[in-house]
């Protein structure tokens, strides 16, 4: 028997002063899966993101996490649900140390009653030393805990990527939603990543879908590719259907696409 979606949206629909951004979108991420959302600049890719998390609202259409139905729903509440993202512009607290950008994250989880928090109780002091052990724990997974009380901005910009997945993971998600995580990073770094998504979804569980213009690396990551053109869905498949399929090569990839599609 097929295990039931983690996520499942249907029909989402943004509309920005009567242009569709996103126009009758649907999504079913199972767990385990890696999904690629692919299309040119423009063509709805962090809309559908930011809708999947509750960064803009649905003009219509449903949203179903974790047999919920949470349309509209505001990003923190969703967060709790399981579902967490990075951002295609990187988005820290670039003034806070890397120690401090996962402590947040890993704090959605572990909230302190406020009279043990101003009487410094026990519990309190042996929560945060918990709390600050997991953070520490990720950072060390994601290669970052030399540089843990470091000033985020102070990373370079490969580190500055990696810290965001250690945030995003920190919150313990099911749902890991990463927006161009290769953006900026050299072939080497490409493939360090390529094998980092793989382990998180291998040692952890999580569902991840990825934006990305890398089609090397989505082609050999993905098991199943969704391409967007002008806020539509034009196709949706495995990569080598899609690789394949004459609308992508046409609307998207253009005359000799097909050989830019090849892992």
């Amino acid at each position: 028997m097929k295990d039931a979606p983690l996520l499942h949206a249907d029909g989402l629909t943004r509309v920005f002063a009567g242009l569709r951004a996103l126009d009758d979108y649907a999504l079913e991420l199972f767990p385990r899966e890696i999904v690629g959302i692919i299309g040119p600049n423009g063509a709805g890719k962090t809309t559908a993101f930011n809708l999947l998390t509750g960064f803009v609202r649905p003009t219509s259409g449903s949203l179903v996490i974790g047999g919920r139905k949470i349309s509209g729903a505001r990003p923190d509440q969703i967060a709790r649900l399981g579902v967490a993202r990075t951002f295609q512009n990187i988005r820290l607290f670039r003034s806070l140390s890397v120690l401090d950008n996962v402590l947040v994250a890993v704090q959605l989880h572990g909230a302190t009653a406020l009279p043990a928090v101003l009487a410094s109780l026990p519990s309190f002091r042996k929560r945060e030393r918990s709390l600050r052990d997991e953070a520490l724990e990720w950072l060390t997974l994601l290669g970052l805990h030399q540089v843990a009380h470091q000033r985020a901005d102070s990373l370079a910009y490969g580190d500055q990527r990696r810290l965001e997945i250690a945030r995003a993971m920190a919150a313990r998600p099911q749902v890991l939603l990463l927006d161009e995580p290769a953006a900026g990073m050299n072939a080497s770094e490409t493939d360090a990543l390529l094998e980092l998504i793989g382990a998180l979804r291998d040692r952890y569980g999580v569902a991840v879908v990825l934006i990305e213009h890398d089609m090397r690396l989505v082609m050999r990551l993905c098991e199943r590719i969704q391409v967007l053109n002008y806020g539509r869905l034009i196709a949706s498949g495995p990569p080598d259907a899609v690789r394949h399929d004459p609308a992508v090569i046409e609307a998207y990839l253009g005359q000799g696409g097909e050989e830019t599609l090849d892992a």
